[in-house]
């Protein structure tokens, strides 16, 4: 499964992709139903160790993920912020 993050040009110039291996369970949980997997700006995310390898929880200003996978793998990619952004 992966999951990625738009970079935030006040906070990252790079966008961010996780790579999880060995998903056993996963909830997507959007405070509004029409907002899809669209959780909004992330202000949390937690790794913690779980029986099947680990957990992570992402909050959103919309909603939250929640996963448990055996490992991931993170990798920052080039974006461009113009003076704009």
């Amino acid at each position: 499964m992966e999951v990625e993050f738009q970079h935030n040009c006040w906070k990252h110039d790079q966008d961010l992709l996780i790579r999880y291996v060995g998903v056993s369970d996963f909830v997507i949980d959007p405070v509004d139903d029409d907002r899809g997997t669209d959780l909004g700006a992330v202000i949390l995310d937690e790794i913690l160790p779980h029986r099947d390898g680990c957990s992570h929880e992402i909050a959103c200003w919309d909603g939250t993920l929640s996963l448990v996978h055996r490992d991931l793998e993170a990798t920052w990619t080039e974006t461009s912020c113009s003076s704009k952004s």
